[in-house]
């Protein structure tokens, strides 16, 4: 079996879970290879987690680490139990290539080509069983899954200063093969995303956008009614014009008719031609009879 390309520590993620409160826990990636390595981090709750980057590349004998962030909650889940998982993929990439160039079919499994995947568990701890310092060849060292900010720094407030983070914006219904996972990008908009009073300040945006989203609503609607309106004004128009032809070529009828009755009648003076040569002939056969 060939060697693995990564070292990954640690090999499950836990957060410390507290109320509007975000967590969030670094990820070590050693490429043990003498290659080129590229990796992508794919999760089953991408509305959940943040991760900076999503996508890389390492060079041979060397490390690096993402970080994963907790979105805040509200409520708790029963008993802090997770069914979140976290997907890291590793291929060996050509030499030289950039995290820019890292594209999803460096990871598509196929006849020849090797694609690793580990996963990772996700557990939520109470903040006081949250141990703070690991020992470490007899010393303490901070755990990089307890770190609750990336920087180690909080505001005076208590809110964690958390640097703009890379969200990933694709559902995952689950991990399971390279095929059942889908796509995850990265969303350019939440780059800009802050802290605000203790709650991000994307719910801000968002209720803006609700808000812009209903007057849009309400003046569709209303163009809508006018227009309504003004179809039913042009179909009662068109009505009355049909009706106002028809009584216009009604009326034109009747004066035609009543122009023909008030015509004036010709008188014939004197005697038609007809009667006359009629009276002629019968006056020539009674001369011829009466005088043979």
């Amino acid at each position: 079996m060939a060697m693995e390309l990564l070292n990954i520590q640690p090999s499950e993620l836990r957060f410390t879970f507290e109320l509007k409160k975000q967590s969030s826990c670094s990820v070590i990636l050693f490429n043990r290879s003498d290659q080129y390595v590229a990796f992508k981090v794919k999760t089953t709750s991408p509305k959940r987690y943040c991760v900076r980057p999503n996508v890389g590349v390492i060079k041979p004998q060397t490390s690096c680490h993402f970080s994963v962030v907790m979105q805040a909650e509200r409520v708790a889940p029963p008993n802090l139990h997770c069914k979140d998982k976290f997907l890291i993929q590793s291929a060996v990439v050509p030499y030289g290539t950039t995290e820019q160039s890292v594209t999803s079919e460096m990871f598509s499994k196929g006849i020849g080509k090797h694609v690793e995947e580990m996963k990772l568990r996700v557990f939520l701890v109470n903040p006081s069983e949250s141990p703070v310092l690991i020992p470490n060849n007899g010393e303490f060292k901070k755990d990089p899954c307890y770190n609750t900010s990336p920087r180690g720094d909080k505001l005076s407030n208590g809110i964690e200063n958390i640097p703009p983070l890379i969200r990933l914006s694709e559902d995952v219904l689950g991990i399971g093969t390279a095929k059942d996972i889908e796509e995850l990008r990265v969303s350019k908009d939440d780059q800009s995303r802050v802290l605000d009073n203790g709650e991000p300040k994307m719910n801000t945006l968002q209720s803006k956008l609700i808000k812009e989203f209903e007057e849009l609503k309400h003046k569709l609607y209303d163009i809508d009614s006018k227009l309504k309106e003004a179809n039913q004004i042009i179909v009662k128009l068109t009505d009355e014009r049909d009706m106002a032809n028809r009584e216009k070529d009604s009326i034109k009828h009747e004066v035609d008719v009543l122009r023909i009755k008030t015509a004036p009648r010709r008188i014939q003076v004197g005697f038609p031609l007809l009667y006359v040569c009629m009276v002629g002939l019968i006056s020539l056969a009674l001369g011829y009879i009466i005088h043979p």
